[in-house]
Protein backbone atom coordinates (compact mmCIF):
# COMPACT_ATOMS: atom_id res chain seq x y z
CA UNK A 1 0.00 0.00 0.00
CA UNK A 2 1.46 3.35 -1.01
CA UNK A 3 1.51 6.52 1.03
CA UNK A 4 -1.70 8.53 0.59
CA UNK A 5 -3.81 5.59 -0.57
CA UNK A 6 -6.31 5.87 2.28
CA UNK A 7 -9.40 8.02 1.93
CA UNK A 8 -11.69 7.51 4.90
CA UNK A 9 -15.08 6.76 3.34
CA UNK A 10 -16.61 5.56 6.57
CA UNK A 11 -19.00 6.11 8.15
CA UNK A 12 -21.23 6.51 5.09
CA UNK A 13 -22.65 10.05 5.23
CA UNK A 14 -25.71 8.82 3.33
CA UNK A 15 -26.72 6.85 6.44
CA UNK A 16 -26.83 10.05 8.49
CA UNK A 17 -29.12 11.46 5.81
CA UNK A 18 -31.36 8.35 5.97
CA UNK A 19 -31.58 8.76 9.74
CA UNK A 20 -32.58 12.38 9.25
CA UNK A 21 -35.25 11.39 6.72
CA UNK A 22 -36.66 8.74 9.06
CA UNK A 23 -37.15 11.49 11.65
CA UNK A 24 -38.30 14.31 9.37
CA UNK A 25 -39.53 12.95 6.05
CA UNK A 26 -42.99 12.14 4.74
CA UNK A 27 -44.41 8.65 5.49
CA UNK A 28 -43.29 7.41 2.06
CA UNK A 29 -39.82 8.92 2.46
CA UNK A 30 -39.50 7.47 5.96
CA UNK A 31 -40.34 3.97 4.82
CA UNK A 32 -37.76 4.01 2.02
CA UNK A 33 -35.10 5.63 4.23
CA UNK A 34 -35.70 3.14 7.05
CA UNK A 35 -34.94 0.18 4.78
CA UNK A 36 -31.81 1.82 3.36
CA UNK A 37 -30.66 2.70 6.87
CA UNK A 38 -31.01 -0.89 8.09
CA UNK A 39 -29.33 -2.26 4.96
CA UNK A 40 -26.40 0.12 5.43
CA UNK A 41 -26.03 -0.82 9.10
CA UNK A 42 -25.91 -4.51 8.19
CA UNK A 43 -23.44 -4.01 5.36
CA UNK A 44 -20.98 -2.01 7.49
CA UNK A 45 -21.41 -4.09 10.68
CA UNK A 46 -22.44 -0.91 12.54
CA UNK A 47 -23.03 -2.46 15.93
CA UNK A 48 -22.41 0.69 18.00
CA UNK A 49 -24.43 2.93 15.67
CA UNK A 50 -27.32 0.44 15.74
CA UNK A 51 -27.30 0.44 19.56
CA UNK A 52 -27.34 4.25 19.53
CA UNK A 53 -30.33 4.39 17.16
CA UNK A 54 -32.26 1.92 19.30
CA UNK A 55 -31.54 4.01 22.40
CA UNK A 56 -32.73 7.15 20.59
CA UNK A 57 -35.93 5.42 19.50
CA UNK A 58 -35.11 5.71 15.79
CA UNK A 59 -35.10 1.91 15.36
CA UNK A 60 -36.86 -0.87 17.22
CA UNK A 61 -34.60 -3.35 18.94
CA UNK A 62 -33.93 -6.63 17.15
CA UNK A 63 -31.84 -8.79 19.49
CA UNK A 64 -30.89 -11.26 16.76
CA UNK A 65 -29.64 -8.46 14.51
CA UNK A 66 -27.86 -6.80 17.42
CA UNK A 67 -26.04 -10.04 18.24
CA UNK A 68 -25.13 -10.59 14.60
CA UNK A 69 -23.69 -7.08 14.31
CA UNK A 70 -21.71 -7.40 17.57
CA UNK A 71 -20.14 -10.68 16.49
CA UNK A 72 -19.28 -9.43 13.00
CA UNK A 73 -17.76 -6.15 14.18
CA UNK A 74 -15.80 -7.83 16.99
CA UNK A 75 -14.33 -10.39 14.57
CA UNK A 76 -13.34 -7.71 12.06
CA UNK A 77 -11.82 -5.53 14.78
CA UNK A 78 -9.79 -8.47 16.13
CA UNK A 79 -8.39 -9.05 12.64
CA UNK A 80 -7.42 -5.39 12.35
CA UNK A 81 -5.72 -5.55 15.75
CA UNK A 82 -3.65 -8.48 14.46
CA UNK A 83 -2.67 -6.47 11.40
CA UNK A 84 -1.52 -3.59 13.59
CA UNK A 85 0.61 -5.91 15.73
CA UNK A 86 2.07 -7.61 12.66
CA UNK A 87 2.97 -4.25 11.13
CA UNK A 88 4.77 -3.24 14.33
CA UNK A 89 6.86 -6.40 14.30
CA UNK A 90 7.48 -6.96 10.60
CA UNK A 91 7.02 -3.69 8.68
CA UNK A 92 8.28 -0.12 8.65
CA UNK A 93 6.77 3.08 10.02
CA UNK A 94 4.69 3.76 6.91
CA UNK A 95 2.93 0.39 7.05
CA UNK A 96 2.45 0.66 10.82
CA UNK A 97 0.73 3.99 10.45
CA UNK A 98 -1.48 2.81 7.60
CA UNK A 99 -2.63 -0.29 9.49
CA UNK A 100 -3.47 1.92 12.48
CA UNK A 101 -5.42 4.32 10.24
CA UNK A 102 -7.41 1.41 8.80
CA UNK A 103 -8.29 0.36 12.34
CA UNK A 104 -9.45 3.91 13.16
CA UNK A 105 -11.55 4.00 9.98
CA UNK A 106 -13.26 0.76 11.03
CA UNK A 107 -14.02 2.14 14.49
CA UNK A 108 -15.65 5.11 12.74
CA UNK A 109 -17.49 2.75 10.42
CA UNK A 110 -19.19 0.74 13.18
CA UNK A 111 -20.15 3.86 15.15
CA UNK A 112 -17.60 4.01 17.95
CA UNK A 113 -17.24 7.77 17.63
CA UNK A 114 -15.01 8.59 20.62
CA UNK A 115 -12.74 5.58 20.13
CA UNK A 116 -12.32 6.44 16.46
CA UNK A 117 -11.32 10.03 17.23
CA UNK A 118 -8.79 8.83 19.81
CA UNK A 119 -7.36 6.25 17.40
CA UNK A 120 -7.05 8.86 14.63
CA UNK A 121 -5.44 11.36 16.99
CA UNK A 122 -2.91 8.81 18.27
CA UNK A 123 -1.59 8.19 14.75
CA UNK A 124 -1.72 11.89 13.90
CA UNK A 125 0.66 12.71 16.77
CA UNK A 126 3.28 10.12 15.78
CA UNK A 127 6.53 11.69 14.54
CA UNK A 128 6.65 9.10 11.75
CA UNK A 129 3.27 10.06 10.25
CA UNK A 130 3.69 11.60 6.79
CA UNK A 131 1.92 14.73 5.57
CA UNK A 132 -0.44 12.76 3.32
CA UNK A 133 -1.29 10.38 6.16
CA UNK A 134 -2.01 13.34 8.44
CA UNK A 135 -4.34 14.76 5.82
CA UNK A 136 -6.14 11.42 5.48
CA UNK A 137 -6.55 11.29 9.26
CA UNK A 138 -7.94 14.83 9.41
CA UNK A 139 -10.35 13.99 6.59
CA UNK A 140 -11.43 10.94 8.57
CA UNK A 141 -12.04 13.00 11.71
CA UNK A 142 -13.83 15.62 9.62
CA UNK A 143 -16.10 13.00 8.10
CA UNK A 144 -16.87 11.56 11.53
CA UNK A 145 -17.73 15.01 12.89
CA UNK A 146 -20.03 15.69 9.91
CA UNK A 147 -21.74 12.32 10.34
CA UNK A 148 -22.68 13.13 13.95
CA UNK A 149 -23.05 16.85 13.20
CA UNK A 150 -20.48 18.33 15.60
CA UNK A 151 -20.14 21.92 14.26
CA UNK A 152 -17.22 23.03 16.44
CA UNK A 153 -15.30 19.86 15.66
CA UNK A 154 -16.01 20.15 11.94
CA UNK A 155 -14.67 23.70 11.85
CA UNK A 156 -11.58 22.70 13.82
CA UNK A 157 -10.78 19.87 11.42
CA UNK A 158 -11.40 22.09 8.37
CA UNK A 159 -8.89 24.59 9.80
CA UNK A 160 -6.46 21.73 10.43
CA UNK A 161 -6.88 20.46 6.89
CA UNK A 162 -6.18 23.93 5.46
CA UNK A 163 -2.95 24.13 7.49
CA UNK A 164 -1.77 20.76 6.21
CA UNK A 165 -2.81 21.39 2.60
CA UNK A 166 -0.87 24.66 2.64
CA UNK A 167 2.22 22.73 3.71
CA UNK A 168 2.16 20.68 0.52
CA UNK A 169 -1.07 18.76 0.09
CA UNK A 170 -1.67 17.39 -3.40
CA UNK A 171 -4.31 18.63 -5.86
CA UNK A 172 -6.74 15.80 -5.10
CA UNK A 173 -6.85 16.52 -1.40
CA UNK A 174 -7.16 20.27 -1.99
CA UNK A 175 -10.15 19.65 -4.23
CA UNK A 176 -11.77 17.28 -1.74
CA UNK A 177 -11.39 19.87 0.99
CA UNK A 178 -13.10 22.52 -1.15
CA UNK A 179 -16.04 20.19 -1.80
CA UNK A 180 -16.44 19.31 1.88
CA UNK A 181 -16.18 22.95 2.91
CA UNK A 182 -18.74 23.97 0.27
CA UNK A 183 -21.35 21.62 1.72
CA UNK A 184 -20.48 22.61 5.28
CA UNK A 185 -20.78 26.32 4.51
CA UNK A 186 -24.26 25.62 3.16
CA UNK A 187 -25.18 23.95 6.44
CA UNK A 188 -23.95 27.03 8.33
CA UNK A 189 -25.95 29.45 6.13
CA UNK A 190 -22.74 30.87 4.66
CA UNK A 191 -24.10 30.74 1.14
CA UNK A 192 -21.72 33.29 -0.39
CA UNK A 193 -18.65 31.32 0.71
CA UNK A 194 -20.33 28.09 -0.39
CA UNK A 195 -21.12 29.47 -3.86
CA UNK A 196 -17.51 30.57 -4.39
CA UNK A 197 -16.21 27.13 -3.39
CA UNK A 198 -18.82 25.44 -5.58
CA UNK A 199 -17.71 27.33 -8.70
CA UNK A 200 -14.04 26.58 -7.91
CA UNK A 201 -14.36 22.81 -7.58
CA UNK A 202 -17.40 21.95 -9.73
CA UNK A 203 -15.47 21.04 -12.88
CA UNK A 204 -13.08 18.80 -10.94
CA UNK A 205 -15.50 17.28 -8.41
CA UNK A 206 -14.25 13.84 -7.40
CA UNK A 207 -15.71 13.23 -3.94
CA UNK A 208 -18.46 10.59 -4.29
CA UNK A 209 -17.75 9.60 -0.68
CA UNK A 210 -19.12 13.03 0.32
CA UNK A 211 -22.26 12.82 -1.84
CA UNK A 212 -23.19 12.04 -5.47
CA UNK A 213 -22.52 14.76 -8.03
CA UNK A 214 -26.26 15.48 -8.41
CA UNK A 215 -26.60 16.21 -4.67
CA UNK A 216 -23.46 18.34 -4.68
CA UNK A 217 -24.78 20.34 -7.64
CA UNK A 218 -28.11 20.75 -5.83
CA UNK A 219 -26.49 22.25 -2.72
CA UNK A 220 -24.07 24.41 -4.68
CA UNK A 221 -26.66 25.67 -7.17
CA UNK A 222 -29.05 26.66 -4.38
CA UNK A 223 -26.23 28.59 -2.69
CA UNK A 224 -25.47 30.37 -5.96
CA UNK A 225 -29.16 31.18 -6.55
CA UNK A 226 -29.44 33.16 -3.33
CA UNK A 227 -26.11 35.03 -3.56
CA UNK A 228 -24.71 35.16 -7.10
CA UNK A 229 -25.41 38.19 -9.32
CA UNK A 230 -27.99 37.44 -12.02
CA UNK A 231 -25.45 38.19 -14.74
CA UNK A 232 -23.23 35.33 -13.53
CA UNK A 233 -25.84 32.66 -12.79
CA UNK A 234 -26.33 31.54 -16.39
CA UNK A 235 -22.64 31.41 -17.27
CA UNK A 236 -21.29 29.83 -14.08
CA UNK A 237 -24.20 27.60 -13.07
CA UNK A 238 -27.04 27.10 -15.56
CA UNK A 239 -24.77 26.47 -18.55
CA UNK A 240 -21.98 24.68 -16.66
CA UNK A 241 -21.50 21.23 -18.30
CA UNK A 242 -21.46 19.46 -14.93
CA UNK A 243 -24.79 21.05 -14.00
CA UNK A 244 -26.36 20.28 -17.38
CA UNK A 245 -25.24 16.64 -16.99
CA UNK A 246 -27.21 16.02 -13.79
CA UNK A 247 -29.87 18.72 -13.70
CA UNK A 248 -32.62 16.32 -14.78
CA UNK A 249 -32.03 14.43 -11.53
CA UNK A 250 -32.63 17.56 -9.41
CA UNK A 251 -36.34 18.44 -9.53
CA UNK A 252 -37.16 22.18 -9.56
CA UNK A 253 -33.58 23.43 -9.08
CA UNK A 254 -32.99 24.05 -12.79
CA UNK A 255 -36.45 25.61 -13.08
CA UNK A 256 -35.68 27.87 -10.11
CA UNK A 257 -32.45 29.15 -11.66
CA UNK A 258 -33.81 29.58 -15.18
CA UNK A 259 -37.04 31.28 -14.15
CA UNK A 260 -35.14 33.73 -11.96
CA UNK A 261 -32.71 34.50 -14.77
CA UNK A 262 -35.48 34.76 -17.39
CA UNK A 263 -37.68 36.87 -15.05
CA UNK A 264 -40.55 34.36 -15.23
CA UNK A 265 -41.67 35.00 -11.68
CA UNK A 266 -44.83 32.87 -11.63
CA UNK A 267 -42.71 29.84 -12.63
CA UNK A 268 -40.12 30.93 -10.09
CA UNK A 269 -42.63 30.80 -7.22
CA UNK A 270 -43.78 27.32 -8.26
CA UNK A 271 -40.16 26.12 -8.48
CA UNK A 272 -39.31 27.67 -5.10
CA UNK A 273 -42.17 25.78 -3.44
CA UNK A 274 -40.91 22.59 -5.09
CA UNK A 275 -37.34 23.22 -3.93
CA UNK A 276 -38.55 23.64 -0.35
CA UNK A 277 -40.47 20.36 -0.46
CA UNK A 278 -38.00 18.26 -2.45
CA UNK A 279 -34.70 19.54 -1.08
CA UNK A 280 -34.71 22.02 1.80
CA UNK A 281 -37.16 20.06 3.93
CA UNK A 282 -35.30 16.76 3.55
CA UNK A 283 -31.63 17.81 3.57
CA UNK A 284 -29.87 17.50 6.92
CA UNK A 285 -27.59 20.36 5.82
CA UNK A 286 -30.32 22.77 4.67
CA UNK A 287 -33.36 21.88 6.81
CA UNK A 288 -32.64 24.45 9.53
CA UNK A 289 -32.41 27.23 6.93
CA UNK A 290 -35.46 26.41 4.79
CA UNK A 291 -37.54 29.40 5.96
CA UNK A 292 -34.61 31.79 5.72
CA UNK A 293 -33.80 30.54 2.23
CA UNK A 294 -37.30 30.82 0.81
CA UNK A 295 -37.67 34.29 2.34
CA UNK A 296 -34.38 35.51 0.87
CA UNK A 297 -35.27 34.12 -2.55
CA UNK A 298 -38.64 35.87 -2.50
CA UNK A 299 -36.94 39.14 -1.55
CA UNK A 300 -34.46 38.66 -4.35
CA UNK A 301 -37.18 38.11 -6.93
CA UNK A 302 -39.18 41.15 -5.73
CA UNK A 303 -36.07 43.35 -5.82
CA UNK A 304 -35.16 42.09 -9.29
CA UNK A 305 -38.59 42.99 -10.66
CA UNK A 306 -38.66 46.40 -8.94
CA UNK A 307 -35.24 47.29 -10.37
CA UNK A 308 -36.78 47.41 -13.84
CA UNK A 309 -39.42 50.02 -13.00
CA UNK A 310 -39.82 53.40 -11.38
CA UNK A 311 -43.34 52.33 -10.42
CA UNK A 312 -45.83 49.56 -11.17
CA UNK A 313 -49.26 48.58 -9.97
CA UNK A 314 -49.78 46.04 -7.24
CA UNK A 315 -52.07 44.16 -9.62
CA UNK A 316 -49.42 43.81 -12.32
CA UNK A 317 -46.89 42.68 -9.73
CA UNK A 318 -49.32 40.11 -8.32
CA UNK A 319 -50.03 38.88 -11.86
CA UNK A 320 -46.30 38.52 -12.55
CA UNK A 321 -45.88 36.24 -9.53
CA UNK A 322 -49.15 34.40 -9.99
CA UNK A 323 -50.46 35.33 -6.54
CA UNK A 324 -53.19 37.55 -5.11
CA UNK A 325 -52.86 41.31 -4.60
CA UNK A 326 -53.42 40.80 -0.87
CA UNK A 327 -50.43 38.43 -0.73
CA UNK A 328 -48.13 40.87 -2.55
CA UNK A 329 -49.30 43.79 -0.40
CA UNK A 330 -48.62 41.86 2.80
CA UNK A 331 -45.21 40.59 1.59
CA UNK A 332 -43.98 43.96 0.37
CA UNK A 333 -45.18 45.75 3.51
CA UNK A 334 -43.24 43.37 5.70
CA UNK A 335 -40.02 43.55 3.69
CA UNK A 336 -40.19 47.34 3.23
CA UNK A 337 -40.65 47.82 6.98
CA UNK A 338 -37.61 45.61 7.59
CA UNK A 339 -35.54 47.70 5.18
CA UNK A 340 -35.08 44.80 2.75
CA UNK A 341 -36.87 46.40 -0.22
CA UNK A 342 -36.47 49.99 -1.39
CA UNK A 343 -39.94 51.04 -2.43
CA UNK A 344 -43.07 52.81 -1.20
CA UNK A 345 -46.56 51.34 -1.38
CA UNK A 346 -49.39 53.71 -2.30
CA UNK A 347 -52.42 51.64 -1.32
CA UNK A 348 -54.90 54.31 -2.39
CA UNK A 349 -53.60 54.37 -5.95
CA UNK A 350 -52.60 50.70 -5.86
CA UNK A 351 -49.06 51.53 -6.95
CA UNK A 352 -45.58 50.50 -5.82
CA UNK A 353 -42.95 53.22 -6.33
CA UNK A 354 -39.27 52.37 -6.13
CA UNK A 355 -36.84 54.60 -4.23
CA UNK A 356 -33.50 53.01 -4.87
CA UNK A 357 -30.77 54.47 -2.66
CA UNK A 358 -27.95 56.54 -4.09
CA UNK A 359 -25.08 54.02 -3.97
CA UNK A 360 -22.29 56.60 -4.08
CA UNK A 361 -23.87 58.64 -1.30
CA UNK A 362 -24.41 55.50 0.78
CA UNK A 363 -20.73 54.56 0.41
CA UNK A 364 -19.71 58.10 1.34
CA UNK A 365 -21.83 58.10 4.48
CA UNK A 366 -20.48 54.67 5.48
CA UNK A 367 -16.89 55.85 5.01
CA UNK A 368 -17.50 58.98 7.14
CA UNK A 369 -19.10 56.88 9.89
CA UNK A 370 -16.29 54.33 9.94
CA UNK A 371 -13.70 57.13 9.87
CA UNK A 372 -15.27 58.75 12.93
CA UNK A 373 -15.23 55.43 14.77
CA UNK A 374 -11.56 54.93 13.90
CA UNK A 375 -10.60 58.40 15.11
CA UNK A 376 -12.45 57.87 18.39
CA UNK A 377 -10.61 54.61 18.99
CA UNK A 378 -7.24 56.21 18.20
CA UNK A 379 -7.98 59.02 20.71
CA UNK A 380 -8.89 56.48 23.40
CA UNK A 381 -5.74 54.47 22.65
CA UNK A 382 -3.53 57.58 22.78
CA UNK A 383 -5.02 58.45 26.17
CA UNK A 384 -4.17 55.01 27.53
CA UNK A 385 -0.63 55.13 26.13
CA UNK A 386 -0.03 58.59 27.64
CA UNK A 387 -0.99 57.32 31.10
Amino acid sequence: MSDGAIFAKKPELSLAQYKFTVLNGTPEQRKAAMQKLIDGIKQDKMSAFYTQLVAEGVLQQDQALEKELQEASSAALAELDKNVEFAKEENGDLEQNESSIHRAVFLAQIGKEEQAHKAYEEVLQRPTTTLNQKLDIVFGKLRLAMFYYRPKMVQREIDRAHELVNKGGDWDRRNRLKAVECVWRCSQRQFKEASDLFVECLSTYASPELMPLSEFVCHGALACAVTMPRSEIKKKVIDAPEVVEVVNHIPNVDKLLRSLYDCKYADFFVALAGVETDHLAVSRYLFAHRRYYTREMRIRSYAQLLESYLSLTIKSMADSFGVSQEFIDKELSRFVAAGRLHCVIDKVAGIVETNRPDTKNAHYQTTIKQGDMLLNRIQKLSGIISV
